[in-house]
Order: structure tokens, then sequence, then C-alpha cells
């Protein structure tokens, strides 16, 4: 198997790997943003016939990196950009997409389904599970023609989710008394400090419940299998190995990435193939982890700078998630 290699990135790397001895600190991250802009992503193309080979990476959201070191697109803007450069790439035969997320927002996941569908009918999608691809990771990849999953993935969570926290009994400890001024009687709908009535309960549960049902009907139809047999035992919200998956016929094969680069080859046509990696332009996160990687061959006074907790999305309060319940509480 070969792949291509991204020169922006290796020379982002190369550069900022000197900076860490010369610069430290504060001059390297002025440093990396300089350099990350100039980062275009494009990567040497390999010739002849190719597979392509996407990733779909972390929480399903529409929101844009606009953080620091982001590039203010987003998840769904990038996958999109990425299945049409494999799709309109004359040589690529057949692309493999790499799902390894809990799931995420609702739209989001139905727009990147929708995607991966489109491409799908142009050139053969192959989805391969990593360790997670439940809830909306799984219905992202309902979108392909096949669905491989390591025995051991995680995955199904067929359902939806809103969730909302109910303080309305402590505010009332503390003396605190909302007020709040309202055009409708829905329009505080799941604000916390007040109990919820019975009437804007069937409401949310019915908002749930059609995208449930958009759910059910997307997975019944990509697998072909009955939505009756779907909501009593499978659609529950319940999680599968990748093993249970196949038995109860979520996906295809179990295997490894190989092997659906093997698929994917074979659905092409093209069993001399290699593997092409699409990415996008490195953000001066990944920048970060270059020089890391550097520095660790040759110890010495550094910086270590870990903001996971501050890049990695929030859960909005209120809104309707495609992902299992631990993920939202």
């Amino acid at each position: 198997m070969s792949e291509t290699k991204n020169n922006a990135g290796c020379f982002l790397g190369a550069i900022a790997g000197a900076a860490a001895t010369i610069l430290g600190g504060f001059g390297l991250i002025v440093l990396l943003v300089v350099v990350a802009s100039f980062s275009s992503g494009e990567e040497t193309i390999l010739p002849g016939p190719k597979i392509a080979h996407i990733d779909l990476e972390g929480l399903i959201t529409s929101a844009g990196d606009f953080g620091f070191g982001g590039t203010g697109q987003s998840m769904v803007e990038r996958l999109k950009a990425e299945l049409k450069q494999a799709v309109e790439n004359k040589d690529t035969k057949a692309i493999v997409l790499r799902i390894n997320s809990p799931g995420g927002e609702v739209t989001a996941s139905d727009t990147i389904y929708h995607a991966i569908k489109q491409a799908n009918e142009k050139k053969p999608v192959v989805v391969f599970m990593d360790s997670v691809a439940a809830s909306g990771g799984y219905y992202a990849a309902c979108g392909a023609t096949e669905i491989f999953a390591n025995e051991t993935t995680m995955t199904g969570s067929i359902g939806v989710i809103i969730s909302s926290i109910s303080y309305h009994e402590l505010l009332g400890k503390v003396g605190v008394e909302p007020q709040v001024f309202k055009s409708g009687k829905f329009k505080d709908l799941l604000s916390g400090t007040r109990e919820m009535n019975p009437e804007e309960a069937a409401l949310v549960q019915d908002m749930v419940m059609e995208t449930y049902d958009k759910f059910v009907g997307i997975v019944a139809e990509a697998r072909e299998l009955p939505e009756a047999d779907l909501r009593k035992d499978i659609a529950d919200g319940r999680i599968f190995s990748g093993a249970k998956a196949k038995s109860v016929g979520l996906v295809d094969t179990t295997g490894y990435l190989e092997d659906a680069y093997d698929r994917a080859r074979e659905l092409g046509k093209a069993p001399e193939a290699k593997v092409w990696k699409i990415r996008s332009p490195a953000t001066v996160f990944e920048a970060l982890g270059m020089v890391k990687a550097k520095a660790a061959a040759a110890p010495q006074n550094r910086i270590e700078l870990d903001v996971s907790d501050r890049i990695l999305p929030r859960l909005q309060p209120g809104m309707v998630y495609l992902l299992p319940s631990t993920w939202v509480e």
C-alpha cells in the first residue's frame, strides 16, 4: 500500500521543528500561525488508479472551527469538499470513508449522510468503522455501498436524544426567582427555571420521534431490513460490537482497514489501485503536534501546551442529537 505525503504539512513540520529550538514559547506559536496560513493542504496525487481515503473523526457538528488555529471550515463543509475532490478525480475508482465518531447534531449527520450517498452514486463508497461509529456516525455510514467494522467497534445506538436540566427547585432554595416575558406559551420550552408541563413534554417527544422515524427509515432502506424488526429490538438506542452488528445486519463485514481497501479495489475494478489519503489543511494545533514529535527525539527545555479541553465542541442544552446518552448528560 502506498499513500501520498502532504508537502505543505512536511514543510510546516520542518519549520516548526527548527523554531522549537530557536524561539520556544510564544514566538513559536506566532510563527506557527504565520506558517499555517500558507499551508494549502494540497497533496501530491499519485499517478494511476487510486482508492481515496477520507476520515470522519470526532463529534459531528456544523459549527465552523473559528478557534485559535482553526480554519473557519466546519466538519460538514470539509467532508463535502473531500468527497467532491475524490469524485472529480478521474483516476479515483472508489472511496474508503473511515468513521470514528459517536455521532452529533441531527442536521449535520443528515447532511453528511446525503453527501456520502451522492458520492456513492458516482463511485463506490466503502465505510470502515473504527473504534466507534454510533448514532449519527452510523446514520452517516448508511450512505455507503458497504459497511466494514472491526469486531470490537462500538456501533448502533440508533436513536435520538434531547436533554435539558431542571434547576427550579435549587433556585427556590437560594431565593432566586426568574422572570420571563414570552410571546407564546412554548417560547421558553425546556427552560430549567420551571417544571415542564405534560403538553410541553408531549411536544418535545413528538419532535424526537419525528427525527427517529426518519433515522429508522434510512437504516431500513440502506440495510434492507423491515422497519418493524428494527423498532422491536435493534433501533432502541442500544449499542453493538462490530461482531454483533454484523449478526443483526447493521454491517456487511468485520475486518480491518486494509480489508476495506481491498473491497474498494474490487468494487472499483482496480486491483492495483494505490491509496490516496485526502487531507484538509493543517491547523496550528496539528502543527504543534509535529513540533512535539520532533522535540521528543531530542529532549531539552521546552513548553508543552495541552488545550484539548478548549477545542472540543461543547454540547448545547436543548439541541437534538444523534448521540449515545452518555455524551449528552
